[in-house]
């Protein structure tokens, strides 16, 4: 079964028994952490994974590519590499579309998940986004997938400001095939029904959301979601568009890093 077991990548820390996962979105890879890994490994043991189909995963889970994807499998990917490094639970740190299959494992093995920090969120694709998906979906097997891509790259992450996320995120979807990239379209047709469902049960888990405040498609639906959770809270980053790790590394990793000591050092607060 280990060839079937995503890529990853781990950063073994000398004294610190705690770990922490990385979980990037869609069309991205584990990569896109690079501003993260110096600051996190000074505290903790780290765990990158390239979801099925993204950056060094590309290549494996060949008997699962004729299957539809469903955020269920895709975070049942997850769990093996858990399983197989022996850790038994962690925090966990989503971006975008990866927040999601982050709170998705937060329901599946709840018991794993010591904290969540889900940066640049999706909670819910509003009225724009949803347009947007209803014509990519009519567009998918017209349009070669990077012009839908980088139509969609530029729509979410607008700013001149935001031209560094838009590249990274451009530059790994081309290593997406048609298939992949229409496998992991198709997965946002979940989104709205799962988050409703998230939204209306929440876990006992200690979450932050890390949002930019520009992060206009996204940032509402957060502010909805924290005002009916009791464990979750939110930061803004000021200035900041949607891929908050990489336009604001310092403030993101700052944020972050302390959210998770607090847990560990009071973990029932």
């Amino acid at each position: 079964m280990s060839d079937t077991l995503l890529f990853h990548k781990t950063f073994a820390h000398p004294t610190s028994d705690e770990w922490v996962v990385f979980v990037h979105g869609a069309g991205g890879s584990s990569s896109i952490w690079f501003k993260q890994i110096k600051a996190y490994k000074q505290h903790f043991n780290l765990l990158l994974i390239d979801l099925r189909g993204h950056g060094k995963s590309n290549q494996l889970l060949k008997e699962l590519m004729s299957n539809r994807y469903t955020f269920k499998s895709v975070t049942l990917d997850i769990l093996k590499v858990l399983d197989h490094l022996k850790i038994r639970s962690a925090h966990f740190v989503g971006m975008s579309l990866g927040t999601i299959i982050v709170r998705n494992l937060a329901e599946l093995a709840t018991d794993r998940v010591k904290s969540m920090v889900l940066g640049g969120a999706v909670t819910r694709l509003n009225t724009r986004s949803q347009v947007l998906v209803k014509l990519g979906n009519l567009c998918k097997h017209i349009l070669p997938y990077m012009w839908l891509y980088s139509l969609f790259a530029y729509i979410v992450m607008p700013q001149r400001t935001q031209k560094e996320s838009r590249h990274l995120f451009i530059r790994e979807a081309k290593k997406l095939c048609q298939k992949e990239f229409k496998r992991w379209f198709i997965l946002t047709a979940e989104v709205n029904p799962l988050m409703r469902y998230f939204k209306d049960r929440e876990i006992p888990i200690p979450t932050l959301y890390l949002m930019g405040e520009r992060d206009y498609m996204f940032i509402q639906p957060v502010k909805e979601m924290v005002a009916a959770h009791r464990k979750s809270q939110l930061l803004e980053i000021a200035d900041c568009g949607h891929v908050c790790n990489v336009e604001r590394p310092e403030e993101f990793n700052q944020h972050s890093i302390a959210f998770i000591q607090q847990q560990i050092d009071s973990p029932t607060a």
